[in-house]
């Protein structure tokens, strides 16, 4: 079958200039130099008979010959990539990469994880905690844990849990004195802040949580600002204020009773938290052994029962 195929070099280059649509970038990629590619697009072009790529303006398209077996390709450099990494680890353990937030892995991820290792004694995890958004496809992570996630066609993406902003402290915050009851209450108490930036969930502070449920002229003068997440969740569980979090996140320290929600009021979210990997890694027996044992963990979690995880 070989003799029928152009060189493998060539296809590789040509599918990296299908993604980038530059020779330059597709060459940063590929560790060559930019007119490498172009040689090796243009020996494709002359194997095939045709022409592959075109110029316009300052970029580049794709002809429609182009553009005609692309998503096989994709496909194939993918079985073959997953091939290689197979053969890589035949005589070694079974390990896969989760990259996740670090409010999650901490409040909800790593407290359960003994439990998948207790089913999969032989699959080592590695947990990159982190608020960088990792490209599964082109990155070395397997499966990531992320907020809100936007569906492409080489991902696999499963809801965990929708999401629902409340507003949480200690009990002895809650209990007073002065207790903490109604909306009204909040101008006596401390609030906590998370401050990042960039950060993905914009609205996710007292402002606009406020200004969502129709609550107006009410301010804290007593504020405690935080750049880490998970000190601020445990600012609140030590008795320093209120902080506003995704329910989901905290429903184990609810259920405990380390932390109150004092108000019926939230702010049900647009996105939620999704658990996601690319088709390629689905396929791995470590990864589909890992998703399994998440969604069956997060519909046995205690959570809100509007908040069901939905599988794909």
């Amino acid at each position: 079958m070989s003799e029928w195929l152009p060189s493998l070099n060539a296809l590789r280059a040509f599918e990296a200039v299908s993604r980038h649509l530059s020779f330059r970038k597709a060459a940063d990629e590929l560790h060559v130099t930019p007119a490498a590619v172009k040689q090796l697009v243009r020996n494709l072009e002359k194997a095939l008979g045709r022409a592959l790529v075109r110029r316009q303006g300052r970029g580049l398209v794709l002809t429609e010959v182009g553009t005609a077996g692309l998503a096989e390709l994709r496909q194939a450099f993918e079985s073959l990539a997953a091939s290689v990494a197979r053969m890589r680890r035949l005589d070694e353990r079974r390990l896969f990469t989760i990259t996740v937030e670090p409010a999650f892995a901490a409040a909800w991820l790593v407290t359960r994880l003994q439990g998948f290792k207790r089913q999969q004694p032989d699959i080592d995890v590695l947990i990159d905690a982190s608020l960088r958004v990792v490209d599964l496809e082109r990155e070395a992570a397997d499966v990531a844990i992320r907020y809100g996630v936007a569906a492409g066609p080489g991902l696999v993406v499963h809801r965990l849990f929708d999401d629902e902003v409340v507003a949480v402290c200690s009990p002895a915050v809650a209990a007073g004195p002065p207790p903490i009851e109604g909306l009204g209450d909040l101008a006596r108490a401390a609030w906590i802040h998370f401050e990042m930036s960039p950060w993905p969930r914009g609205w996710l502070d007292w402002a606009g949580w406020l200004g969502a449920l129709g609550a107006e002229g009410i301010e804290s003068r007593r504020d405690l600002r935080f750049t880490d997440y998970t000190v601020a969740l445990q600012a609140a569980a030590a008795g320093q204020g209120l902080v506003l979090t995704s329910r989901p996140l905290v429903a184990d320290a609810l259920a405990a009773g380390l932390l109150v929600s004092p108000f019926e009021e939230a702010v049900r979210g647009e996105g939620g938290y999704d658990v996601v990997t690319t088709r390629a890694a689905a396929r791995r027996p470590e990864v589909a052994a890992f998703i399994d044992w998440i969604l069956a963990e997060v519909a046995e979690s205690p959570r809100d029962p509007a908040t069901a995880p939905k599988r794909a």
